[in-house]
């Protein structure tokens, strides 16, 4: 069911948290809040009922089930996981790597997310499907199973025709545009800082 909003609304009026409100403390080298982050995840993930095909439901799924892995640790241990880097390296002091391997999973998928609408946002010319493919094969595409392929390839055919998606994102269009480029600055802020870390040797298993 895709979210409904005010008539002069957009969809991101309608999401719990932004990725632009994420606190990062610069001063614990970009620690990530981790509860208004996997808010702001969960958030993101009702982006994909606006989408409206249910091929899109494994990877709505997929997704929340990465979210549940890294808040089950958190509520776990509250007090070592306040922010995503430190939850990661308290857990792997443990000898477990299932929040982490979640954290790798989700980072992945909101890159994929992150990437397929900065294309579309830069290219007007350009169908949904076509930059949810070119982010598929940047992002997602390279880890997945030859099982799992299918069904995400099935996602990507399955995206509306963009004028139809920016419809259902709000009347106003240069509002709208405005609004998914700060979100998507967000968003890709959050990305980068956890695919460098993710990407570190105290992040690995």
């Amino acid at each position: 069911m895709a979210p409904t909003f005010p008539p002069g609304g957009t969809f991101f009026d309608t999401l719990k948290k932004s990725f632009t409100d994420v606190p990062i403390d610069e001063s614990k080298g970009e620690a990530i809040s981790t509860t208004p982050f996997l808010e702001a995840a969960e958030s993101l993930t009702t982006l994909f009922d606006v989408l409206g095909s249910a091929a899109f439901t494994p990877v709505k799924s997929d997704m929340g089930g990465n979210i549940k892995k890294i808040r089950d640790r958190q509520m776990a241990e509250p007090l070592e996981s306040d922010n995503l880097q430190d939850l990661v390296r308290n857990e792997l002091k443990t000898k477990k790597h299932t929040a982490t391997e979640g954290l790798l999973w989700l980072t992945r998928g909101l890159d994929f997310t992150a990437q397929s609408l900065r294309q579309n946002l830069s290219k007007p010319d350009e169908e949904l499907s076509a930059s949810f493919r070119s982010a598929y094969g940047n992002t997602l595409k390279p880890h997945h199973s030859f099982i799992v392929k299918p069904i995400f390839s099935a996602a990507m055919s399955a995206t509306p025709y963009r004028k139809d998606f920016y419809a259902k994102l709000g009347d106003d269009q240069t509002r709208v545009e405005k609004e998914l480029n700060d979100w998507l600055q967000g968003l890709e802020r959050n990305v980068k800082i956890l695919n460098n870390f993710l990407a570190s040797k105290e992040a690995k298993w």
